[in-house]
């Protein structure tokens, strides 16, 4: 198949296209958001008085590569949930938001080419959107590798045909999986290191959802690093939902300091670091775990609702990790639809996600005849809205 070679070769975004899916249409009852992934729980209460405290910073140019005791909260984080020991001083950089280090990853280390050839980068299908502008800026080739349920909902890297692997510069991977909630385990991490070692390529692991599960932590990439090169791998986490705070635009990236020394200095040149009283507050609220335990109770009742309401249903498969739900429909445009204009409840197809997959991985979107739920409202919201989406699927069923 034809992969995109510039921007303007992509479809249009997820959001873009289902408001002009849903434009026509009248909510049937109050509206319930469930398309987008924006926490709805409680701010960490320490958040406006730091804030306040440090209201003066607003004054100062922020430091490029993040003030030092926001590095060293981040860097403690990393060994208590990890037990992996990281430099704060040359292998973590703060981020304004993940999206800015996803993004500035692939720029800052991808090269022009690799084995003498347009190097190629590998993207779960469904994906980030970010991922795949990342890679065109970078002039690299995004290919799409399906998450299939078969799979477990990981992409197989390494299925894939070995022309590619050959030019194959670096792998982006999420886990725990937006939008199924499948986490990759230590053996997969494992696998896919010596596979980047086999084959010379950089990973760039988005675990974002990291803090959202229900009764084990989801391994991290760092936990099966081992022996590996440091410089082969990248990982990027987020106070968006760990900590229900999207526009603090708090997050950052660890790394070899040698990876993490290009990303500065591309920053230098083209960044936007995080202003200093957000990094102050920042640097509260990675130090404190006791709100992360409260908002992980929320979504776990949140869980327990859905396999209440849900687990009797064809194509509900429960989550491991996250906060979406990834549910197999027959025709997912239509069901965004009519769980629209039937409940005002508002999902996205999962073909939105999803780019068609070249036929040496099956052809097809993985993400068609999928919708995407997310579990951010109030429980009795949720409730509401998953009781529309079994409703519509017991109905679409119906001979």
């Amino acid at each position: 198949m034809q992969y995109p070679q510039r921007f303007s070769d992509l479809p249009e975004y997820a959001f873009p296209r289902l408001r002009a899916l849903l434009a026509p249409l009248i909510p049937g009852g109050a509206e319930l958001p469930m398309s987008i992934g924006e926490p709805m729980h409680p701010l960490p209460a320490m958040l406006g008085e730091v804030l306040a405290a440090n209201v003066g910073g607003y004054a100062k140019y922020p430091p490029n590569e993040g003030l030092p005791e926001l590095r060293a909260a981040q860097a403690a984080w990393i060994k208590q949930r990890y037990g992996v020991e990281k430099d704060p001083e040359t292998e973590i950089l703060p981020l304004n938001g993940t999206r800015e280090g996803l993004f500035a990853a692939c720029v800052a280390l991808v090269a022009e080419r690799k084995n003498g050839d347009r190097p190629v980068v590998l993207l779960p299908n469904p994906f980030y959107q970010c991922y795949a502008v990342a890679a065109l800026t970078a002039g690299a080739e995004p290919v799409y590798v399906p998450a299939l349920a078969q799979n477990g909902f990981l992409p197989d890297f390494a299925s894939v045909p070995a022309d590619l692997l050959a030019r194959t510069a670096a792998v982006y991977m999420c886990s725990p999986a937006n939008p199924q909630g499948a986490v990759a385990d230590r053996a997969y991490w494992s696998a896919l290191l010596d596979l980047a070692e086999t084959h010379d390529f950089r990973i760039f692991a988005d675990e974002c959802y990291s803090e959202i599960w229900r009764e084990t932590p989801p391994t991290g990439a760092l936990e099966a690093l081992g022996p590996h090169d440091p410089e082969r791998l990248m990982v990027f986490h987020s106070l968006s939902k760990r900590s229900n705070l999207p526009g603090l635009r708090s997050g950052f990236c660890a790394g070899g300091a040698r990876s993490i020394a290009a990303m500065k200095q591309l920053r230098s040149y083209a960044g936007a670091p995080l202003p200093i009283p957000a990094q102050k507050a920042a640097t509260a609220i990675w130090s404190d775990e006791a709100h992360v335990e409260d908002n992980r109770a929320l979504y776990r009742e949140k869980f327990a609702i859905a396999d209440e309401v849900l687990g009797n249903t064809p194509g509900y498969t429960s989550p491991e990790a996250g906060f979406f739900l990834w549910i197999a429909v027959r025709h997912d445009e239509e069901m965004t639809r009519r769980l629209w204009t039937e409940h005002g409840v508002k999902v996205l197809p999962g073909r939105y996600l999803s780019r068609n997959t070249d036929t040496r991985f099956g052809g097809g979107n993985p993400g068609a005849g999928y919708i995407r739920a997310a579990l951010v409202a109030p429980a009795d919201d949720v409730r509401r809205g998953l009781e529309a989406i079994r409703n519509e699927i017991e109905r679409e069923r119906q001979p």
